[in-house]
This record gives C-alpha cells, sequence and structure tokens, in this order.
C-alpha cells in the first residue's frame, strides 16, 4: 500500500525537476531580499549617521560661553540648513556641562546610559534610536568641550532626526534588489524549462519508441540513444525482453513438442478403442481378444500419461527455480527420500538399490524441482538396468579451492551410454541406440528434465562410464555438483 501511494506520488518527472530546481531558487531570492533589506538598512544609517554628525558639529561650532553662561547661537536657516540636508525633520537639544537645558527641545529623549562610543569617527560622539512625539527618531550625541576664564567643561549636543528619509532610501533600495531578482527568476524559469524538456527529449522518444511497438517485436533498444545514467535502465529493458523472449520460445518449442509426441500415442490410443468397440459389437464377442485390445489400451494410456508429465516437469525445468521458490535444501533428505519412493520399483526388477551419504550439505533451489531431478535420474537408471543389476545412489560433501559444494551420484549396471552419444542425450527426445534397446517406450526426456533443472540451479552435470567388481567399465555414473548455500 505504502510503496503504490510513494509510485502514485511520483507524477511527472518535468514537474519534479522543474519544483526541484526553481522552489530552492525561490527560496534564496527571499533569504537574498532579507539580507538586502537589513543591509540596506544598515548602509543607510552609515550614510544618514555621517551627515546627521556633520549637523551635530556645525551646530557644536556655534555653542560658546558668554559672560559666564552657555549659549547656543542658532538661526532657523541653520535648521532649515539641516532639513534640506537631510530630507528629514530635525530636532536639537543642548545641555550645558552642569546638566542645565541652553536651547533646543528639551523633552528631546536622553542619552541611555549604555550606549556606547562610535568607533567610526575621530569624535566624542554617540547613535541611539529613540521614539519622540509618536515618531522615531535617530539621535547623535556630541559631547563638546568648552574653554573659558570662567568655566570649562563637556557641553552635549543632541541632535535628532527623523527616519523617513532612511526608510525610503532601504525602501528603494529593496525594490530595485527584488525587482532585478524576479526577473532573474522568471529568466531563469523559462531558461530551466528550456533545458529540463531538451534533456528529456531521448527519455520521451524512447517511450514513443516502446508504445509503438508491435507485441512480437523484443528486439533490443539501442542505450546510445539515451543519456549516460538512463542507460543502466535500457539495458535491464533489454535484459528482461531476452528473458522474456526465450520465455516465449520455450513455450513455443513446448507447444510443438507436446503436439508432436502427443499425437502418435493419442492415435494409436483412438485406433486401439476403435478395435475393441468393433470387437465389442460382434456377436459373439471374443473375450480374449478384447481383454488384451483393452490391457492395450492401458499399457498406451500409462505410456501417454508419462509421456505429458514429463513435458510437463521439463516446461516446469525450463521456466527456473524461482517456480518453487530458493530456499535451503537438504540434499541427502531430498535423495533419501526418492530412492525410499522408488525403492519398490527397483525390487520389482530385482536391483540392488544402495544409498550413501557421507555428509549433510544443503543447496539453495526449488524443493520440488530438485525432487524432480532426483526422480529423473533414479527413474532412468531403473529402467534400464537389467533384472538382478545394482543401483547407487550417493550424496557427498566436496572441496573445491575454498568452494564448499554438494555432489549426487546416481550409478548403474546399465548398458551405459557411447562417448560420442552423452551430449546428445540432454537434447530432448533424443534417445541413444543403447536406450532404445533396453527401453524400447521411453520418451527421451529424463536427462533433458535433469539438464534444465541443474542449468536453473547453477550445477554441472558430468556422465562417465562405472565400474563392475573386476574394474572393468560397465554402466553409467551421473554426477550433479551444487554450490553449497551459505545457509547450510
Amino acid at each position: 500500500m505504502l510503496r503504490r501511494l510513494a509510485i502514485a506520488r511520483l507524477g511527472s518527472l518535468r514537474s519534479q525537476l522543474m519544483r526541484w530546481l526553481l522552489v530552492p531558487l525561490l527560496v534564496l531570492v527571499a533569504v537574498d531580499a532579507i539580507s538586502v533589506y537589513y543591509n540596506a538598512l544598515e548602509v543607510a544609517d552609515i550614510a544618514y549617521d555621517r551627515s546627521l554628525l556633520a549637523s551635530t558639529r556645525a551646530l557644536a561650532e556655534r555653542v560658546s560661553v558668554v559672560d559666564g553662561q552657555v549659549v547656543a547661537d542658532v538661526p532657523y536657516v541653520a535648521l532649515d540648513s539641516f532639513e534640506t540636508d537631510t530630507l528629514g525633520r530635525i530636532y536639537y537639544k543642548v545641555t550645558a556641562p552642569n546638566g542645565e537645558f541652553v536651547s533646543g527641545y528639551d523633552d528631546l529623549p536622553s542619552l541611555p546610559a549604555d550606549v556606547k562610543r562610535s568607533e567610526a569617527y575621530p569624535a566624542l560622539v554617540r547613535f541611539y534610536h529613540a521614539d519622540y512625539h509618536g515618531q522615531p527618531v535617530r539621535i547623535a550625541a556630541l559631547y563638546q568641550p568648552l574653554y573659558d576664564d570662567s568655566m570649562r567643561g563637556i557641553a552635549l549636543i543632541q541632535v535628532g532626526e527623523t527616519m523617513d528619509a532612511r526608510r525610503g532610501m532601504t525602501r528603494k533600495i529593496l525594490f530595485d534588489t527584488v525587482w532585478r531578482q524576479g526577473v532573474l527568476v522568471v529568466v531563469a524559469a523559462l531558461l530551466v524549462w528550456f533545458a529540463v524538456r531538451f534533456a528529456l527529449r531521448p527519455l520521451m522518444q524512447l517511450r514513443s519508441d516502446v508504445e509503438s511497438r508491435a507485441p512480437t517485436d523484443l528486439s533490443d533498444f539501442d542505450p546510445q540513444r539515451v543519456h549516460k545514467e538512463m542507460r543502466p535502465l535500457v539495458l535491464a529493458m533489454n535484459g528482461y525482453m531476452e528473458r522474456l523472449q526465450t520465455l516465449i520460445k520455450g513455450q513455443r518449442r513446448f507447444i510443438a513438442d507436446a503436439s508432436h509426441q502427443l499425437r502418435t500415442p493419442l492415435t494409436v490410443l483412438k485406433t486401439q478403442a476403435e478395435l475393441a468397440l468393433r470387437e465389442f459389437d460382434r456377436s459373439p464377442a471374443d473375450p480374449r481378444a478384447l481383454r488384451e485390445l483393452v490391457h492395450s489400451i492401458a499399457g498406451t494410456t500409462d505410456s501417454t500419461v508419462h509421456l505429458a508429465n514429463r513435458l510437463l516437469t521439463l516446461a516446469r525445468a525450463e521456466h527456473g527455480a524461482a517456480e518453487g521458490g530458493m530456499m535451503p535444501v537438504a540434499l541427502a533428505e531430498a535423495a533419501r527420500q526418492v530412492a525410499l519412493e522408488l525403492a519398490q520399483n527397483a525390487v520389482a526388477k530385482h536391483i540392488d538399490l544402495s544409498f550413501e551419504a557421507s555428509d549433510e550439505v544443503s543447496i539453495d533451489g526449488s524443493p520440488l524441482l530438485l525432487h524432480e531431478l532426483v526422480v529423473n535420474l533414479l527413474d532412468n537408471a531403473i529402467r534400464y538396468t537389467p533384472r538382478g543389476g545394482r543401483i547407487v545412489v550417493r550424496v557427498f560433501g566436496q572441496a573445491i579451492g575454498d568452494d564448499p559444494h554438494a555432489v549426487l551420484e546416481v550409478a548403474d549396471s546399465g548398458p551405459g551410454i557411447a562417448e560420442q552419444d552423452r551430449e546428445r542425450v540432454f537434447a530432448p527426445f533424443y534417445r541413444a541406440p543403447s536406450a532404445q534397446v533396453a527401453n524400447p517406450h521411453g520418451a527421451g526426456l529424463g536427462m533433458s528434465i535433469v539438464r534444465d533443472i541443474a542449468s536453473a540451479h547453477r550445477g554441472e552435470i558430468r556422465l562417465s562410464h562405472g565400474t563392475d567388481e573386476q574394474g572393468r567399465p560397465q554402466g553409467l555414473v551421473v554426477m550433479v555438483r551444487f554450490a553449497a548455500s551459505a545457509r547450510s
């Protein structure tokens, strides 16, 4: 459920790329706008503080001592000049060394005690913000030394201006910056849209190629037509289509083989049934002939069922071990179980069937298919071993280098297989001359099934001749070797 929801949320790759590229860009623009705003405030304070300090110094030069009294000669023309220079309303206050109000606005906010002297200017000046008559103001407080025969001390000159000019300058800087960045974002969005569209063109072409293909066309796609990052996906698609093509070929071959191999026994079965009906309609019917016909029908039916089962097993083996599920399988236990199942068939032919297991080794595989492999090997051995013969089933471990393996061997005392026929017996429906003599009614599928199941489990199969008690070549030894399970 969660996986389906995650897939449903994927949406369009183009829209995701646009979001992942543009949303961070918009966030960066917003962060940059905030940074520009505060930088603009700082720049405005530096610029207007310089002008405010100049006004304060000009006012300080007009403060003097006359007849032992501190006076400030500040004509209205000077104040008008201050306001014209700063583009804001000016307030000032002059305080004598003894704290007595001299001139200006006596209710101008006092200098706070925690305000430090400005290090940017070579003067005893301090800058601070305050509210005056409901308006925010920026005030410069300058200490001015006074020298006179009747008085010595430091007067405090305070000049404040409203924040209108500073805010206007800040807004202008912010507006210009945001406007330029907005244009930049729009241009970037267009460029990103065209870039994404151009970059996704090979992928869109691949989609069109997939949609336009015929259902029977399983040829490879060219990985060089897409980007380097998409080539593993194209190669995986090609590999999947190759496996699918192999599966379809196997199904077609199975249908062809099944129709070809089943046609003959079914025709024979139908003919035998018609002969039985004719014999039954005769008056009087011959019970002995009728019994022989029914017995022939039963034999043909058994052979047909055996052939059908072998064909189905071959089809399942060609599909691989995935059908039965991969899990650790004790090979000795699987072989022992099959030996018990087919022991009755060996007893019926007076065959000495023995089982030897020196190690309990597990392999990763399908229990169902491995059971079929052992059944086919042992069933073939029983069919082709003459009465009174001997069959040995062995399971043991084997180390090849540092890799442990499990080995299954089935050795019989039958006619064996000539060396020139040992590779050909793995082909479906091929029967060696010695096998045709020993068992004329065989289907020729046993060794093909064994090979396909061993290949599905990455096993190795070998055929060789056995030896009798005097050491002479006799019979057939089938060895199948598997890699041992890491969980064994």
